[in-house]
């Protein structure tokens, strides 16, 4: 994931999510995993976002500690688990 703003780590998923009955603007918090509809990426959030429409909160981090090693890692990787 890159950084972005000195605020979140982004990547482009593989393919678009569906937004469909989602809110409509969302205010990021440091720890929030979200999608920006507009860019089709998502987001990790290291630093508290400003408001932004079309930005959908998707979950986030258990411990939120853990919101300082997304700014200074030098590579980040996500994998879903079920």
């Amino acid at each position: 994931m890159a950084d972005f703003h000195r605020t979140e780590r982004i990547a482009d998923p593989p393919r678009k999510l569906d937004t469909a009955g989602a809110p409509e603007a969302s205010d990021p918090k440091a720890g929030d995993l979200a999608y920006y509809a507009p860019w089709g990426n998502l987001a990790f959030f290291y630093r508290d976002g400003e408001h932004s429409p079309g930005l959908v909160i998707l979950g986030r981090l258990d411990n939120t500690g853990d919101t300082e090693r997304l700014a200074t890692a030098g590579r980040v990787r996500i994998e879903a688990v079920s």
